[in-house]
């Protein structure tokens, strides 16, 4: 089961033409994936290693608008585990609906201060991943 993140739709969020602005999109699943990691991805433990999870690719597909006063729900999930590289996929639905708002892929890193690239995602950082893996797959 995915995490879920609930966001109020406000005024500062919207754009001329009174929709949710698109760069805000980029904040709202931001502050799902954090929620994601806080509960199940032990963030205290990456910090206590120096590992700091970073970004690497970002492709949303907007589907709908949204608008002044919408409640949403983010679906975050951890999708998939590569060697350097992890992939999350979330979606915004309207909790009124569940009509899909929008959809993005993320492939993020991690990578320490002391260590050049992206570390490989192995031992004790894989074990960790993997529970956040199996807590947000999704049933067959």
């Amino acid at each position: 089961m995915a995490h879920l993140t609930p966001i109020k739709v406000h005024g500062f969020h919207l754009d001329l033409y009174g929709h949710v602005n698109n760069a805000r999109y980029l904040e709202f699943l931001e502050e799902a994936r954090w929620g994601l990691m806080e509960e199940y991805g032990d963030l205290s433990w990456f910090m206590a290693q120096k590992m700091a999870l970073v970004v690497s690719r970002v492709d949303i597909r907007y589907i709908r608008a949204a608008t002044m006063g919408d409640q949403l729900l983010i679906e975050t999930r951890l999708a998939e585990l590569l060697p350097r590289e992890g992939k999350i996929h979330q979606r915004i639905v309207r909790k009124d609906n569940g009509k899909v708002v929008a959809e993005a892929d993320i492939s993020f890193a991690v990578i320490h201060p002391e260590q050049r690239g992206a570390l490989l995602i192995e031992g004790e950082l894989f074990e960790r991943f993997n529970q956040v893996l199996l807590a947000t797959s999704e049933l067959v």
